[in-house]
């Protein structure tokens, strides 16, 4: 198991990479330390699951095919032991079969190579701001509030009755608060295509979220156009 040095910018976080190509991850761990996160490194599954276990991380970004054990065993092994930790497959195995059985064992994420970076740390802080300490499953922007156990929306204190996809697509944007999501990604997240479907339905359901969360000051939902949509406060 390898250990990184300290980072640009400090972060609390702890992220674990785990991965038997040594360039893959030498350029994830020092891409990751300038991001101003910790990071630890491991080669192979009884490496990570270790690693996992001596100090958990508050993220594993974990390749499927390893020389001991695949990936989708070092979940099961993990989620034995209680483990918690959230988890984000990093892999070049890009079957559907695969994607849905590493979200089946209950990975957060699911990333094939090659992979952007400035996207894949995006994802890394959704699910970070997703699993972090803070009232269970609330969102919060602007006066809006998603409560995603109750699955209930507010503005202001006042419920907003929306459509399951509209729960959804809001969810997504709160969760990467801040980001653009581009349309591709909103396919993915919220209608699970992980293909180039029709992005127009993304365009009609965000109209629909305007119209029932941003009737008032400030408006939350922007446009970049060419791009797709973030959720922010606006500077004044």
């Amino acid at each position: 198991m390898e250990k990184s040095g300290s980072a640009m910018t400090s972060r609390d976080e702890r992220l674990l990479v785990v991965d038997d190509e040594a360039t893959v991850r030498e350029l994830l761990s020092a891409t990751l330390r300038f991001a101003g996160f910790r990071v630890a490194s491991a080669a192979t599954a009884a490496q990570a699951i270790a690693a996992a276990t001596e100090e958990p991380p508050d993220l594993v970004l974990l390749d499927v095919m390893l020389p001991d054990m695949d990936g989708f065993e070092v979940v099961r092994r993990l989620r034995e032991q209680r483990r918690t930790v959230p988890v984000l497959f990093l892999t070049a195995r890009d079957r559907q079969a695969d994607k849905v059985t590493g979200l089946s064992l209950g990975a957060d994420d699911y990333v094939t190579k090659p992979f952007d970076l400035e996207e894949l740390i995006a994802r890394i802080n959704a699910i970070l701001r997703r699993t972090s300490g803070s009232p269970a499953g609330l969102l919060t922007v602007g006066g809006l509030a998603l409560d995603a156990e109750g699955h209930q929306v507010t503005r202001h204190g006042r419920p907003v009755r929306v459509s399951p996809t509209e729960f959804r697509l809001l969810r997504c944007l709160m969760e990467n608060a801040g980001r653009v999501v581009t349309k591709a990604q909103i396919l993915e997240q919220v209608w699970h295509y992980d293909f180039g479907g029709d992005a127009s339905i993304v365009d009609t359901y965000i109209s629909y979220l305007r119209r029932k969360v941003d009737v008032e000051e400030p408006k939350l939902i922007q446009t970049v156009h060419g791009v797709g949509y973030v959720m922010r406060e606006p500077r004044r």
